[in-house]
């Protein structure tokens, strides 16, 4: 039976199959689950279609393209001027996502630098952008839980744990 979200538990069993091997082949995949190739590929299209399953790109490490420091920067913004300060934020590389927050501030960026100085020149940018209005900046020390979907659709797939 599908959940709210419209993913039910076999879809989450297949997903699981996905994450381990991202680049198995249906027929690998239907082997894995115990479910018929044309199930497995009737499913994966369903998911892709939902926008549950989305693009393969392989994450990569931003330190080996020489941006070892990563940091936090949440932004207060002029209100009236939310769309033009994203779009700008979009247009500096070392930007690598944005997200419209509740609370005190209106965005949490996460952004990467060569080092200092340089995190000094991309925040200098920020800075710059019309609607920006303050910034508060926090370096990542260390990575404790890396990003994971792993234990929600073991979750998922399994509703009795």
């Amino acid at each position: 039976m599908p959940s709210q979200d419209g993913v039910d538990g076999v879809d989450a069993r297949l997903l699981l199959a996905i994450a381990a091997a991202p680049r198995a082949t249906i027929s690998a995949l239907a082997e894995e689950t115990g479910l018929s190739r044309n199930t497995v590929q009737s499913r994966v299209s369903r998911l892709e279609e939902r926008g549950a399953l989305s693009s393969f790109e392989r994450r990569v490490d931003p330190r080996a393209l020489g941006y070892p420091l990563r940091a936090f920067v949440t932004i207060q913004v002029t209100q009236s001027r939310l769309s033009t300060v994203s779009e700008a934020l979009r247009a500096i590389p070392e930007v690598l996502e944005v997200a419209g927050i509740s609370g005190g501030a209106d965005l949490f960026v996460q952004v990467v630098a060569r080092d200092t100085d340089d995190l000094y020149r991309i925040a200098g940018r920020v800075l710059a952008i019309p609607g920006v209005e303050r910034t508060d900046t926090a370096l990542v020390m260390r990575d404790l839980v890396d990003y994971r979907l792993t234990p929600l659709l073991e979750r998922h797939a399994d509703p009795s744990a």
